[in-house]
This record gives C-alpha cells, structure tokens and sequence, in this order.
C-alpha cells in the first residue's frame, strides 16, 4: 500500500481499546464498599451507542449495552447477545458467506424489563443505515440486502457480497463498536439524533444510568435484570476529567480508583514517583497515533509533498520523547500481534535533505522566510488535535519544529474531542476534511480489516477514511 499517513506511534499511547489504567483505593468511597469512580478523559455527546464517534463514548456506552459478539480477556471471540459466534462449522455462516445467522440469548431482558428480541437487533441495524441518523460510519453493514427475524430468537443477515470480517464487525468489536438498542423505546421517532433516550438510555448491559449531570460525572447503578448475574458493583461512577495533571492528582489522592487513558508524561511520574496503593497497568494494544493527511486540500494532493513531510518528522525522537519508553514507532496501521501484521512495510527514515529535495522537485522554493511556490503564496499547513491532551501537545510542538527546519510553516489549532470527532452530519473537523494535517489516534477492531479507513469508497459517512486516500 503506497500509504503516507505517517504513522508515529504503536502500542498504548492515549487513546482507544489499550486504555492503560490505573488503579487506587482508599478515600472515602471506594470500589471496596462497592462504587467504582473511573476519571475519563472526554465528555460524551451521547449516550447513545448507535451515535458514538470516538473512544471515550465507546467506553461509557460497553457499560449499559451489549453487542452480538464481544471478546475474552485473550481476545477470542465469545458469544454476547448472540447465543453462539456463528461459524461455517456451526452452521451460521453460509457456505457462500452470504448468509449470517445468530441464535439469540434467551431471557434477555432491556434495563426496563421489556424482553429483548430479534426486533431489536434489526431494528438497530435499520437505524444505523437510516440516513436521518448521524452515525460515524455504516462500513459493514451497507454490505447487508436484507434481515429476516425467523423467530424472536432467530435473525439472518443476507448479505448484498461476502464480507469477511461480519462477524466482528456488525454489533461486534470493530473499529465502531455499535451495541444493540431498544426498538420498543425508539422506533417511534423519525430520527434518534436528539430524543430524551440519548440522555437518560435503557440497555442490556450490566449497569443503568441513572443520571448524567453534563461536564461533570455519569451515574450508573448495577443493573438486576443483567443476565450474566448482577454484577458485583453496586454502582459506577464516570467522571470527565480531561486534563492528565488533574487525574494524577486524583489518584494520588484516592478521590477516583480507575482513570483512562492516562497521558504518558503522567504515567511516567507515576513510576518514578510511585504513590501509595496506586498502580500503573501497561497493555499492548491494537491502536496507533499519528499525522493524518487531508489529500482534498493542495499541496498534501501531491505525493511528493507527503513524502517530504514524512521525510522531514523525526519519529523516533517524538517517540522517545513524548511516549516515555511505552510507546514503540510503528510500522504501519496494525500492532504486531495481529496474524496480518506485516514487518515488512517501508519506513521513512528521518531525512531533511531529502525532503527538502522533494519539495523542490514538487515547485516549492526555499526562500528566507520558507519554503513558497513561484506565485509567492507560502507553505502553511494547520495542525489539529484534541484539546486537553499534554500528549497530543507535545507531539504537535514537535511536528512544528521539525517541518518550520525544512521551510514548512504549521499553526497549530486544539479541539474538544466532541468537535474533533463529530460525524460529518454535525460538522465534525476530522469527518468533514475541515483540517491540513491532523494529529489522530486508531483503534483496529478485532478483525485486523481497517478497510473503513482506507478504501476510496469509505470517506465520511460511508466510513472512516478522514484522509479520503484512494
């Protein structure tokens, strides 16, 4: 793949499915007497899972919902909602891969008491395909034709052409994990974009919201109906803390005992500064951070100007720098223990003369204030990332430096994460090519298929490919 999207960072940084938590006890309410509070580093938009766009959603929304298909603690996959993982040996995938069928749980029950049924799963797959609804992406299931609901327990997917990773993709562990939702609450509404079910939700999941006081913390109880059991906290506790200096603080003072997606640099203080009862878990995982390319917006239109930019970052120092010794520099869009993971990727070593050379070669002329075209006009690109990040930060001062040595201006510009990932329908900056160069984090799904992000045809909305790479 002739792919410059230059990719800076490998493992557990920030963002996504390799939260690297870290845990206190102690203080007053603690998950000893049974309450979990778990600082989180961005507010929801929604709790509504079908309109999730970044990481930060998807992990409030695993507590109220439940999908087809979830993974153990060894990533294998294991049956959720589905009573089975369909398979060709079991009879639920078709020969010609053109037919899924799920068994479904018996007993299920929504958080209010309604029964769950194949109604709903249809229904949830019709509402992310609604074109009224402002989901992130509908990558996999635009592969459906048809649904048919055999009985209550019984629901066939009919597919329009094999699709190989369905299984975990369609309310399984993708890179948009959606998770199933009441038809009995929302097939009355003509969209699900604002409905009062999008504040106070009803789900399968082990936990009930019970409220949600905005900018601040999210109140979940366990939920008796849950079928696994009810679950052994009483309650969860979710709290929007989005600066990584104020989580250190909180758990070295025991006010939460789980934060998220701690930045590295606290991290970091947190082993060499180790505070009582508070310990750091360090995962790989399958996520990776780094600069996008807006391909709609000249020069990054041109190949040569991509590859000067990838030739003029310094990796490995941003690497080493900013991750810590946690982070590794990746080869591609894949962590190594993926089956697909190739080693073999060519790699842009850090060569300002040779970026140099290409930007010449690409009409642009090095002058005393930078590099400029014949016409005059400079070379500036924006950066964006997410407000609130130190990580994201730091990597960006040091992108500015490295591309402001070979003549490249880059202001850099923060976002809340609600803007940064909105989907395209709501003006999002990434879904909406509203960027030049955008600092942005991936978490692959459990199927290493990252087609949505890469395939001419899965620019925003249809999927996740920001960058329109073709």
């Amino acid at each position: 793949m002739k792919r410059i999207g230059i990719v800076i960072l490998g493992l557990c940084l920030l963002f996504g499915g390799c939260s690297k938590p870290v845990t206190g006890t102690g203080g007053p309410s603690t998950a000893s007497s049974g309450v979990l509070r778990v600082a989180n580093f961005a507010e929801p938009t929604s709790l509504n899972p079908l309109l999730a766009t970044n990481t930060a959603e998807n992990f409030v929304h695993s507590l109220a919902f439940d999908e087809l298909v979830t993974l153990d603690d060894k990533g294998n996959e294991v049956p959720d909602l589905a009573q089975t993982v369909p398979t060709l040996q079991n009879g639920g995938i078709s020969k010609d891969g053109l037919t899924i069928t799920y068994h479904l749980r018996r007993g299920v029950k929504w958080q209010d008491g309604a029964p769950f049924t194949s109604d709903d799963v249809k229904f949830s797959w019709q509402a992310i395909m609604n074109p009224n609804n402002n989901v992130v992406e509908r990558r996999g299931y635009d592969q459906v034709r048809s649904v048919d609901t055999q009985n209550a327990y019984t629901i066939i997917f009919h597919l329009k052409q094999p699709f190989a990773p369905f299984v975990d993709t369609v309310f399984g562990e993708s890179d948009d994990p959606f998770r199933v939702v009441p038809k009995h609450i929302l097939a009355q509404y003509p969209n699900i974009n604002q409905v009062p079910f999008n504040q106070q939700p009803i789900g399968t999941g082990p936990f009930k919201v019970v409220r949600w006081i905005h900018g601040d913390h999210i109140e979940y109880v366990a939920n008796p109906f849950y079928f696994r059991g009810t679950p052994k906290l009483k309650r969860i506790n979710v709290y929007t803390v989005t600066d990584g200096n104020t989580v250190e603080a909180e758990l070295r003072a025991h006010d939460v005992d789980l934060a998220i997606n701690l930045p590295t640099a606290n991290l970091a203080n947190l082993r060499d500064r180790p505070a009582a009862d508070v310990k750091p878990l360090l995962v790989k995982g399958p996520s990776y951070y780094s600069v996008a390319f807006n391909l709609t917006h000249p020069p990054l239109d041109d190949i040569r100007v991509r590859q000067a930019l990838a030739y003029g970052i310094n990796q490995k120092r941003i690497v080493d720098t900013v991750t810590y010794g946690t982070g590794i520099l990746a080869t591609a869009d894949l962590s190594d223990f993926y089956w697909a993971y190739d080693p073999n990727v060519k790699r842009y070593s850090y060569d300002p003369a040779k970026a140099a050379s290409l930007l010449d070669a690409a009409g642009w002329k090095r002058g005393a204030n930078g590099m400029r075209a014949k016409n005059g006009t400079p070379l500036s690109l924006q950066l964006a990332h997410g407000a609130g990040s130190a990580t994201a930060r730091q990597i960006g001062v040091l992108v500015q430096s490295d591309l402001r040595a070979i003549g490249i201006d880059v202001p850099i510009k923060s976002y809340t994460y609600s803007v940064l990932y909105a989907t395209k329908a709501l003006g999002g900056i990434l879904n909406s090519g509203k960027f030049d160069l955008a600092l942005y984090a991936w978490v692959s799904g459990a199927d290493p298929d990252d087609s949505s992000a890469w395939m001419c045809d899965t620019a925003p909305p249809a999927g996740n490919n920001i960058e329109h790479y073709c």
